[in-house]
């Protein structure tokens, strides 16, 4: 055990630990990882459908087991991501002096500004293709969809009312549900990725006006 000056007590197997921890969890995840690619190229090359978990787990090189361990079901194997965003956190955790709109519209604009690496586009086409030829992925995307706007009300409701919460968390749903699809059909239209995060951009401040102002907003454009 050695004392820093500072009076610190640096005890070297805290280190090893940490060390070891810090492995353990690169490889947890370079495993989660490598499940989900090989995953998502099989459903590409044959169908959601027509793939087993059994194929995937064995292509992997892992236990079925395994698998699971890592991805509840078959579906969150192709749909990683599918409303990930937590709607309900963001509002719930915004600055008392702000509403609950301007922190919706901070998260997309900087998510409409951040900057998607080239090598990440073929990854998010293909699975944009594989959800969009699977009625079940379809389906179970829009629960996932569902499930994100009804945490959404809920935290309205205590200060809106159940009613209104609803009517605002679905009016937001839509209007983010759309922002993504145009996003994702200008990507698969061959749009590079620069000029769809511009147009992404515009689009959530558009989007989010209209939100704010009501339909009468579009008229002055």
């Amino acid at each position: 055990m050695v004392e820093w000056q500072t009076g610190f007590v640096f005890e070297p197997s805290m280190i090893i630990v940490d060390c070891v921890a810090g492995l353990r969890e690169r490889k947890k995840e370079q495993t989660r990882q490598r499940i989900a690619a090989v995953a998502l190229r099989l459903f590409a090359e044959r169908g959601f459908d027509a793939v087993t978990v059994n194929e995937i787990a064995e292509a992997a090189e892992v236990a079925k087991a395994t698998l699971f361990a890592y991805f509840r079901t078959k579906e969150s194997l192709a749909l990683n991501g599918v409303g990930g965003d937590d709607l309900a956190e963001i509002v719930a955790r915004r600055p008392a002096d702000e509403t609950f709109l301007d922190a919706l519209r901070a998260h997309y604009r900087a998510f409409a500004a951040g900057q998607m690496p080239d090598a990440g586009l073929d990854t998010l086409l293909t699975r944009v293709r594989v959800i969009q030829d699977s009625p079940a992925l379809l389906n179970a995307a829009n629960d996932l969809l569902y499930q994100q706007r009804q945490a959404l009300a809920q935290v309205l409701t205590d200060e809106y009312g159940p009613t209104a919460a609803a009517l605002m968390a679905a009016q937001i749903a839509a209007s983010l549900l759309t922002l993504q699809e145009t996003y994702f059909q200008r990507l698969l239209g061959g749009i590079s990725l620069q000029d769809a995060g511009r147009d992404l951009a515009r689009d959530v401040e558009f989007a989010f006006d209209l939100l704010e102002h009501g339909l009468t907003h579009a008229e002055g454009r």
